[in-house]
């Protein structure tokens, strides 16, 4: 089938989390906590990631959106860092520092080029209103917005890229996922999708252990999204 619309994962794929969140909460951190290591804070509120999802796929929680998980993770990890008790203000400023996150060089233009062909969408555990603020900020031109809160389910439950085919009333086959992870693009091609790998290699920094190259047979393997477009035709 002719391909009709991308969906995109955010975190990693479309923006750089890591350094974006190094280089804000640095300063941040100098002047009201300087003992915390905000370079090993990142990594570890980014470890938690994951693991705060299976809870609520595993039913342990009953749905729980991103921005409380990530605002969860965060208490738990400043208190183990030894941090002072911060304000409400203050947590919700640092919480909310995943809806300030910059996107990587190639994203805005190549999702430019790829949205006068296609119909483009995030495909995101983050939250409406995260997502939302991130497309305001950073100039990312979605035509909508699609992500596990309209689904009550985290990816990679097939109820989210399902889900999302519904919304946009096209069959898996008319819709790409577009990913620098190679697990969200194998449980998106399970279910009949095409599939883009983005190479992100620097995305976890030092820490990172896999996702240095495709590790499967997709549609298209492109170094970033300015080169999608071009494989694309855009």
């Amino acid at each position: 089938m002719t391909i009709k619309a991308l969906t995109f994962d955010v975190f990693g794929t479309v923006v750089d989390w890591r350094g974006s969140l190094i280089q804000e909460l640095t300063p941040w951190f100098a002047s009201r906590a300087p003992g915390v290591d905000v370079v090993s804070l990142v990594d570890d509120w980014r470890g938690a990631y994951v693991p705060s999802m299976d809870r609520v796929r595993r039913g342990e929680l009953p749905w729980t959106g991103l921005d409380t998980l990530h605002r969860q993770s965060l208490e738990q990890l400043l208190a183990a860092a030894g941090a002072p008790a911060f304000g409400e203000e203050d947590l919700v400023w640092l919480t909310r520092a995943w809806w300030r996150l910059t996107p990587w060089s190639d994203s805005v233009p190549g999702l430019q080029r790829l949205k006068k062909k296609f119909t483009i969408s995030p495909l995101s555990n983050g939250s409406v209103a995260l997502l939302t603020a991130l497309a305001k900020r950073a100039g990312l031109p979605w035509d909508l917005i699609l992500c596990s809160e309209l689904f009550r389910h985290y990816k990679r439950d097939p109820e989210v890229y399902l889900g999302a085919a519904a919304l946009l009333q096209l069959d898996p086959a008319e819709i790409m996922m577009v990913a620098a992870h190679n697990d969200d693009l194998l449980a998106a091609q399970k279910l009949g999708f095409a599939t883009a790998f983005i190479g992100r290699p620097t995305e976890y920094g030092p820490r990172q252990t896999k996702d240095f190259g495709p590790e499967g047979s997709y549609t298209h393997v492109a170094a970033d999204l300015v080169d999608l477009a071009h494989r694309l035709g855009c």
